[in-house]
């Protein structure tokens, strides 16, 4: 044959098959443009010497990984559609007499067109949106915009390099598949599995105990550092479930409603139950792929926008003044020398005070049963019934609040800060104390706010009895005890800049001292506390948004899959005497009762992941449940909406493909 033949039977079959091929191109160019801009985020050094740039760099870094392994399975998984689109006329032109060897030259010439235009095309999108996304990063973080256009080799060099490995390996999963197919196989390549599907019991039975095993641990795992080790188990257990139901279990159930004579005789329902048994067989893995990845972008957006939107409440309880002093109990001859050099501090910047707080505390972990503290099996225990509590004085309290309360030696005010404490009593050791009033606020604590377990703060009557606690606990833990602590805290005026360098001169009059205890500025942590939750948001929108396309990209597929699949079945139903208004009815009835089906899952899905997803949240310092309840469902209606408009774009994709053969 002549030179160039190939080429232009490939530039050819490309342009023939433009409904199906220009899909798959795109999805090559975005998925190569978004693996670079967050490549080249990832690498940027003036981005990392910004202030939280360290921890948002790392960020990015966990989100390439994340990306490149997801456009690997995306563009694998789209090519299968098309490898079965093509075997029908790669068979034809075997029995024509073209060679195998000569069908591989055109496979090979046609991937090395779509991915040179992928990855060219994805790189020059890449350049042009990063700094786009770069300042729209910035602005999240409220950070200083930088000018320039900087392109980072590096990020290219690994772009092409993946992207050149997956774009062959689709390639050599296509030679494979021709070359041990027969041509008659290749011809019949699109009805392959036309025989009634069969309902295994055992995968069935695996994915109901898949799905019922994830939705138990989600919903009963209290513990918020137990639930982060096992969330993964969980939601490959919902995975597994997903698939085998998809699979199996719903052609088990439209078996059972075949069975009922008196639901499945009827014309409507005869015809639906048979058309959605034959849709589930052979889009039962997409429809699975659908709803997991409809998930996952809820999970991600509803968790970050939560996280983000959340983020001063949670600064202000970690940081609950400007500056914070934390240090084991001194002598009080130290401590006024401690003040002191803090007081000589703010004086000289000119910084005035307010809200200044000080107590001395004493933090154990304990475990509550029926209103009694146990210090046995703390250390041992899974946390699900361990409390973190305080104890400090009346003493303190007074002077902290303003207020001038007094108790009984038997008594105790309980600070439970919205926690659940359902006893009238406390049982401290060998002694039993009354309740004499709880209050659902907190005490000002920022190291006790970080901690994820449930917390209680216990005002005792006198110093007496909390050292009397201190020995109990002591003699219990030994070399582990706590020690009693001073914890100080006081807001200052000024600008960001003036707020953090009167700490920095505190911390250093501080070290002169050799005093032992640590200082943190609330100004000069904001930027690690943004950066994190900042990235977080940045990496849930950028991931959810390359799930979304995802998701739009499967769906597109299986409509047009669906509709050169039905044009068959048109014909059929006309020729048994359907009218078209019925034929229309019936075929569109059946694809919205599917196509919703993994919206409806996911929707599942998330209502069982709520609980989980909450727990690993307080343990990330996202305390209002409320606001995580709203995102959760506002995500979930606009993806609903989102999800609306697809299909019905979609859907004119496969009304034309069908409609010209019910004319």
């Amino acid at each position: 044959m002549r030179r160039g033949f190939y080429v232009k039977l490939a530039i050819s079959n490309i342009r023939k098959n433009a409904q199906t091929y220009v899909p798959y191109m795109l999805t090559g160019v975005v998925s190569v443009m978004m693996f670079y801009i967050i490549s080249s985020l990832a690498k940027n050094e003036d981005f990392r010497n910004m202030r939280g740039g360290t921890e948002m760099s790392w960020i990015l870094y966990t989100g390439t990984y994340v990306v490149g392994f997801f456009a690997c399975i995306f563009l694998f998984y789209t090519n299968s559609f098309l490898i079965k689109r093509r075997k029908k006329e790669l068979g034809l032109y075997n029995i024509l007499g073209m060679e195998k060897r000569h069908i591989f030259k055109v496979l090979t010439y046609e991937t090395l067109m779509i991915g040179s235009v992928g990855i060219l095309f994805g790189i020059l999108g890449g350049l042009l949106f990063s700094k786009l996304v770069f300042l729209g990063m910035l602005r999240i973080l409220n950070l200083q915009a930088t000018f320039g256009f900087p392109v980072s080799v590096p990020a290219i060099r690994d772009t092409v390099i993946l992207f050149a490995v997956v774009y062959f390996l689709t390639l050599f999963s296509n030679l494979h598949q021709i070359h041990l197919a027969k041509p008659v196989e290749l011809l019949r390549g699109g009805q392959v599995g036309e025989r009634e599907p069969r309902a295994k019991v055992f995968v069935t039975l695996l994915g109901v105990l898949s799905l019922g095993g994830g939705y138990w641990i989600a919903v009963t795992t209290k513990n918020p550092m137990v639930m982060i080790l096992i969330f993964f188990v969980a939601v490959l257990l919902v995975m597994v479930g997903t698939y085998c139901l998809f699979t199996s279990g719903s052609i088990a159930v439209l078996k059972t409603l075949r069975r009922k004579k008196s639901y499945y005789y009827k014309t409507q329902h005869f015809i639906s139950v048979s058309g959605m048994m034959y849709r589930m067989k052979q889009n039962a893995v997409g429809l699975a792929n659908i709803c997991i990845l409809s998930t996952a972008v809820l999970v991600m957006i509803s968790s970050t926008v939560s996280l983000y939107i959340g983020f001063e409440d949670n600064l202000e309880r970690r940081y609950p003044r400007e500056i914070l002093l934390n240090c084991v109990e001194v002598d009080q001859a130290r401590w006024e020398s401690a003040q002191s050099a803090i007081d000589q501090v703010l004086t000289a910047e000119g910084r005035q005070r307010t809200n200044e707080i000080c107590y001395r505390f004493l933090e154990i972990g304990a475990r509550i049963e029926d209103g009694e503290v146990l210090l046995s099996g703390a250390e041992n225990s899974s946390l699900d019934n361990v409390w973190n509590i305080s104890f400090m004085t009346l003493k303190d309290l007074n002077q902290m609040t303003g207020e001038s309360l007094t108790l009984d030696d038997d008594e105790v005010i309980l600070y439970t800060g919205g926690e659940s404490y359902d006893f009238d009593t406390l049982r401290l050791f060998s002694k039993d104390y009354r309740i004499r009033e709880k209050r659902d606020s907190v005490i000002p604590n920022g190291g006790i706010a970080a901690n994820i377990i449930d917390s209680l703060f216990v005002v005792v009557p006198d110093r007496a009895a909390l050292e009397w606690i201190y020995e109990e606990q002591s003699a219990y833990y030994q070399e582990r005890d706590s020690n009693i602590r001073i914890y100080y805290g006081v807001d200052i005026d000024g600008t960001s800049k003036e707020k953090m360098q009167a700490g920095e001169n505190i911390k250093t009059a501080l070290k002169e001292q050799n005093f032992p205890g640590y200082l943190e500025v609330k100004e000069s942590e904001w930027s690690d506390f943004m950066s994190i939750y900042g990235g977080l948001f940045f990496l849930g929108i950028f991931l959810g948004t390359l799930f979304l396309l995802a998701t739009v990209l499967i769906i597109y597929y299986k409509q047009v899959s669906e509709g050169y699949e039905d044009k068959e079945r048109f014909v059929i139903m006309q020729k048994v005497g359907l009218s078209r208004k019925e034929i229309k009815k019936t075929i569109h009835s059946q694809i919205l009762t599917v196509f919703f089906l993994p919206l409806l899952t996911a929707g599942i899905h998330i209502a069982f992941a709520f609980p989980a997803v909450n727990r690993i949240l307080r343990a990330l310092g996202l305390m209002n449940q409320r606001l995580l309840i709203f995102c959760t469902l506002g995500s979930f209606l606009v993806f609903a909406l989102i999800y609306v408009g697809i299909y019905l774009l979609t859907a004119r994709v496969y009304d034309r493909i069908v409609q010209n053969e019910i004319r």
